[in-house]
């Protein structure tokens, strides 16, 4: 095919560069499944720990293999000093994202056996890194505020140990259920952005420390992970229902970006809303801060209404977590708590038959040129 017939898929739009095992959105089915599972119904009936033992190993645990794999996260949520040290000198303004990203390159200079490259390997530090992220994440929420450190518990979950590092103490069981469902949702999406970048990153044959450095970075932005931080900032500067449908209004009239609407993969709305918004309508009800839902449900009417655009999971998700009270800016950061699953199951897939991610540009640069001397140039 000649230069001037070739198509050009801007941002990979509609490209199919590999196969995966992982997760699929089934259109036919309006569903997002992981390993075949709907994530619906993975949300409503398993623990966010069975979900990662799914992802990555393609079956959902028995009884005696999840206890072993809650035994051995648990015991690994520690961090060391040296760690905790580089956490502790970080800015107190710094976006927590950038603190994550630096903090998960320094467990891999602490990686004990760097030169073990194999999917044993790569699955051992994976745990790892599920286990140690909320605990990252909780020293810094501490230190910035100007409070103690809390070490992480053997004896909580996942989720309930998120909250105990943050705050000091496990939230009602209703607030620990509503996160819960939002890491199930947010565990897996196969080639998003982040995790692409992850498997291009590791395509080189480089550390899954690194790929996962990568896939941090680029789920921080606005049109990625840093969404459901936007949606919320939204939500505050409506302020009340009343004003919910003329903002909306004036902010499609202006051309502006409406966070949390649209999909690349989905076009007739995202199949994780509507178990995230049950949540988010639980929380609500358990906090009495309905008037959030109530402006989100004006903005999706009006905006299916004007453009016929649907929301994605960010939308819900991210009042949610505020009527948690949780700080916005850390709304991403458990977003990685989550996708650390995925991402690393997608590393390894990688890994497992790999070729160097280099794909082709059409360039539309200056034809060849003479290099003029420096003194013969005007």
């Amino acid at each position: 095919m000649s230069n001037e017939t070739e198509v050009i898929h801007h941002g990979l739009d509609g490209v199919v560069v590999d196969t995966t095992r992982i997760s699929k959105v089934m259109p036919e089915i309006n569903s997002l499944v992981y390993r075949g599972y709907p994530v619906q119904e993975l949300a409503e009936q398993c623990s966010f720990e069975e979900v990662a033992w799914l992802i990555w190993h393609g079956e959902l645990p028995n009884a005696s293999e999840l206890k072993s794999f809650q035994a051995d996260e648990r015991a690994r949520r520690n961090i060391s000093p040296a760690l905790l040290d580089v956490i502790h000198k970080s800015s107190r303004t710094a976006h927590p994202m950038d603190v994550l990203r630096t903090a998960v390159s320094f467990l891999g200079v602490e990686d004990a056996a760097p030169e073990k490259t194999d999917a044993a390997a790569n699955l051992n530090r994976a745990v790892d890194l599920l286990a140690k992220i909320p605990t990252v994440i909780g020293s810094f929420y501490r230190q910035r505020k100007g409070r103690d450190f809390i070490p992480p518990r053997g004896d909580l979950s996942i989720a309930e140990n998120f909250f105990h590092v943050c705050f000091g103490k496990v939230p009602a069981p209703e607030v620990v259920r509503a996160f819960e469902v939002s890491l199930v949702l947010y565990a897996e999406h196969g080639f998003n952005a982040s995790t692409f970048s992850a498997r291009v990153v590791v395509s080189s044959l480089t550390d899954i420390f690194g790929a996962v450095t990568a896939g941090i970075a680029s789920l921080k932005g606005q049109l990625h992970g840093g969404a459901n931080e936007a949606v919320m900032r939204m939500l505050l500067e409506i302020g009340e229902p009343a004003r919910a449908r003329d903002w909306l209004l004036a902010a499609l009239r202006e051309k502006r970006k409406v966070m949390g609407f649209g999909h690349r993969v989905y076009k007739k709305g995202d199949s994780r809303v509507p178990t995230m918004k049950k949540y988010a309508r639980k929380m609500a009800a358990f906090t009495g801060h309905e008037k959030w839902l109530e402006i989100s449900d004006i903005l999706e009417a009006t905006m299916i209404e004007q453009k016929g655009i649907f929301p994605n999971l960010d939308f819900p998700s991210g009042p949610t977590y505020y009527m948690m009270g949780i700080d916005i800016d850390m709304f991403t950061p458990i977003f990685v708590m989550a996708r650390i699953t995925g991402m690393t199951a997608h590393v390894m897939e990688q890994l497992a038959n790999n070729r160097l991610i280099r794909p082709l540009s059409k360039y539309t640069g200056p034809g060849e040129r003479r290099v003029v001397p420096l003194k013969q140039r005007g």
